[in-house]
């Protein structure tokens, strides 16, 4: 009898014992960039144009948030990275770098990344004829319509922050996209970028630290997409 008291003790035991939580979404997932510092920007699903943004710190071997914040993203909602076309208004998912910032209005306090400030001859050329396709120019090339390419200054309040995403930057393959950024919320969904409010914008540009690698991963919560695969 006494063994059998003492089984159900433990058993009673396990059954009222808490739940761990779950481990930190960067370690849950497949690749994170192999820096110490990572974004993440997740939706529902792929045809959601909202959700979260959360960017996190490596620390003694485990991942710990540092911030976090409601995030936008494409009025058509999210595709694959891998075979997103451009002008779908679609954001595409995947893990990214994120090779510089720029912004209409100054650098914010404690910004370490190269911070390029936008001029009235700054554009990002979108144009798949153009040799500078998904690239910053000063100054409009011959090759590059102006109603093919984004004229920056003309988004202050969006870009008046923002940091580049390395999607489709690398190696552009035309007719995949051009000018994917991180930058502040306009009046709704985006074209095709992630954006936050601009206080988030400015914390993440305060905290991002070039030294530790940074990537972005963008992804949904499950399905082909999902950004566990990433």
């Amino acid at each position: 009898m006494r063994i059998l008291l003492a089984a159900g003790a433990a058993l009673l035991s396990l059954a009222s014992a808490p739940t761990p939580p779950p481990a930190p979404l960067p370690a849950r997932m497949a690749d994170t960039g192999g820096g110490s510092q990572l974004i993440t920007a997740v939706a529902a699903d792929a045809s959601a144009t909202t959700g979260t943004l959360t960017w996190w710190d490596r620390r003694g071997g485990r991942w710990v948030r540092a911030g976090s914040a409601p995030a936008r993203f494409g009025a058509k909602g999210l595709a694959d990275g891998a075979t997103r076309r451009q002008g779908t208004n679609t954001t595409p998912t995947g893990l990214f770098d994120l090779p510089y910032a720029f912004g209409v209005r100054p650098a914010p306090a404690g910004t370490r990344y190269r911070y390029v400030r936008a001029t009235r001859d700054s554009w990002w050329c979108q144009d798949n004829d153009s040799r500078a396709y998904n690239r910053w120019v000063e100054g409009l090339p011959a090759d590059c319509r102006a109603g093919e390419a984004e004229h920056l200054v003309a988004y202050r309040t969006q870009y008046a922050h923002a940091l580049v995403i390395g999607f489709n930057y690398a190696r552009p393959v035309r007719m995949r996209g051009a000018g994917i950024f991180l930058h502040v919320n306009g009046r709704g969904a985006t074209a095709g970028c992630v954006s936050v409010a601009a206080d988030a914008m400015r914390a993440i540009l305060a905290w991002a630290d070039p030294a530790r690698r940074p990537h972005i991963a963008v992804g949904t919560r499950r399905g082909p997409t999902a950004i566990l695969r990433y």
